[in-house]
């Protein structure tokens, strides 16, 4: 008896076109996530790796939110498959070279940059995109489904890295993610999302890009509950996920058995994460945001408690608890933007997070060595958690954060 589909995949044509196009993307990313840098240091050393790295996260800052407002504008599913065809011809030139013997660091930072411009445009189309595909009712079980993939996606992914680049190389692996984004192009291609219910909120001035960014503006100020949140996302980026991404290595390496304990640890977390994708999409809360920083709370713990001393085995089973924490984080806090802002403005509101979330990484891995250099690894973990937990009860703080409530399901027509 095969097993049945999740019910937003069973009811939802729209978003199951969405979705399908989707699963290979993630897993291509992942792939190239852990192919770029073995393509890099082939041909460089750690300093050009920060290079191609920072190109890659920084346009994030500059194209986010103006990104975000065009796809607001010119309609979400145009912008995405621009952005995924961008993509796919970025990632084939750049397998083209390394496969060539022909790559320069300039080149591949150049290529990132342009990788990244791409990206910023697709993320917060997507996020505004989503809620045209599905009824109200299963916009949560949409969002956690997506949050799965992304998950799995961490833990497939670099799998089939390592197979390849050690069967072939990082060319062809990149290569391979071109051809992904050629496949989520063909799906966005079918799909024909719901017409926007507007509101007078996003009514379309006599200049449509410049109107939207000072009408996303607005929004973000007048919406007490925003500003607040996405200086929760920054201190998580800066402060919290150097202790993942830059010093736990060197913990490990120095303190917790090396390499192999670390595979472990990374296993737990992505165990824990993919584990609360499935909590999301089954639990359904009234009060989102409270969930959402109540969280981040656990979220943000991953420096203390992989510098806590504890054995491998007790830091894997946090670890496992802490992603859980980041999968309830994020998707209650993108359900909210989708339900709280207005369904014209969707993509411009959630610009804002996918700026600070993504382009503000490399000051935070930046910062990180020096200031661990100066104050001591553990100590710059334990503070990475201090200032995460601090956000997050600053958020709780909030009275429009606690007063955002879950709006109520539309009622069937009368007969239905």
């Amino acid at each position: 008896m095969r097993p049945a589909l999740p019910e937003v995949l069973r009811e939802e044509p729209r978003y199951r076109l969405l979705f399908a196009g989707q699963v290979l993307s993630v897993i291509g990313d992942r792939i190239t996530f852990i192919a770029l840098p073995f393509a890099v240091l082939a041909i460089g050393d750690l300093g050009d790796l920060a290079i191609v790295s920072a190109s890659l996260s920084l346009p994030f800052l500059v194209v986010a939110i103006p990104g975000g407002t065009i796809a607001d504008r010119v309609g979400r599913r145009t912008t995405m498959l621009v952005a995924d065809l961008g993509r796919a011809v970025v990632q084939a030139v750049m397998a083209a070279l390394l496969l060539t013997g022909s790559a320069e660091i300039w080149m591949l930072a150049v290529l990132a940059a342009l990788f990244g411009v791409c990206e910023s445009f697709f993320g917060p189309a997507m996020v505004g995109l989503i809620p045209q595909t599905v009824e109200t009712v299963r916009l949560q079980q949409a969002n956690a489904l997506f949050g799965l993939i992304q998950n799995t996606g961490m833990v497939i992914g670099p799998a089939l890295a390592g197979v390849l680049i050690a069967l072939a190389g990082p060319g062809e692996a990149i290569a391979i993610d071109a051809a992904t984004f050629l496949v989520s192009a063909a799906f966005l291609s079918r799909l024909r999302p719901a017409e926007l219910a507007r509101t007078d909120a996003g009514e379309e001035g006599p200049h449509g890009v410049l109107s939207g960014l000072r009408e996303g503006w607005g929004i973000v100020r007048s919406s007490r509950w925003i500003l607040p949140g996405i200086g929760a996302l920054v201190a998580y980026t800066v402060f919290v996920l150097p202790s993942i991404f830059v010093l736990g290595p060197v913990l490990a390496e120095s303190d917790l058995g090396g390499a192999t304990s670390w595979a472990v640890i990374s296993t737990a977390f992505g165990i824990g994460a993919v584990a609360g994708s499935v909590v999301a999409y089954r639990i359904r809360v009234q009060r989102t945001l409270v969930v959402s920083f109540a969280a981040m709370l656990i979220a943000s713990s991953q420096g203390a408690i992989i510098a806590s001393g504890l054995s491998v085995p007790a830091i894997a089973v946090l670890e496992c608890l802490a992603g859980v924490g980041v999968s309830l984080f994020f998707t209650l806090w993108d359900l909210t933007v989708q339900q709280q802002v207005p369904p014209e403005a969707t993509s411009r509101i959630s610009a804002y997070d996918w700026a600070a979330a993504v382009g503000l990484a490399p000051i935070g891995l930046a910062l990180s060595s020096p200031i661990a250099s100066a104050i001591g690894v553990q100590e710059t973990m334990r503070l990475g958690t201090l200032v995460g937990i601090l956000a997050a009860l600053a958020c709780l703080a909030v009275p429009a954060v606690r007063a955002v409530r879950r709006p109520p399901d539309p009622q069937p027509p009368p007969g239905t």
